[in-house]
């Protein structure tokens, strides 16, 4: 199971930082993904972290976004900086067993419930 937290409103050049919980499995196992999904758009990649700790970041977030793991914790966390209102999203955690921390979305099996994240311009 994947409990994701942390959305809210922010004012556009803020930060957040989004918790994903997983229970009942070891999330080091495997690769921990972020996606999100706007209003009227399909649901896209936004980062993964590999079972090796390796991390693939979409174009549009790379050096403002950072996934993380903490094992203790079996979290994975994603901070946002310099958040933009066209990062208003709902954002899902997610897992695959492949531990290469691709972005494709068809290795996902497991989604968390989703968090808004609602950027003011």
């Amino acid at each position: 199971q994947l409990q994701a937290s942390g959305g809210g409103l922010v004012q556009a050049g803020g930060s957040l930082r989004l918790s994903c919980a997983a229970s009942g499995f070891t999330s080091r196992h495997y690769t921990m993904g972020w996606f999100r999904q706007a209003p009227g758009k399909e649901r896209e990649f936004v980062a993964t972290i590999a079972c090796g700790d390796g991390t693939l970041y979409a174009d549009s977030v790379k050096g403002r976004f950072t996934i993380s793991r903490d094992d203790p914790k079996n979290t994975v966390y994603l901070r946002m900086n310099s958040l933009k209102p066209e990062d208003t999203a709902v954002y899902f955690c997610a897992t695959s067993p492949y531990c290469t921390g691709s972005p494709n979305q068809g290795e996902f099996g497991s989604w968390g419930q989703g968090t808004l994240v609602t950027v003011s311009s």
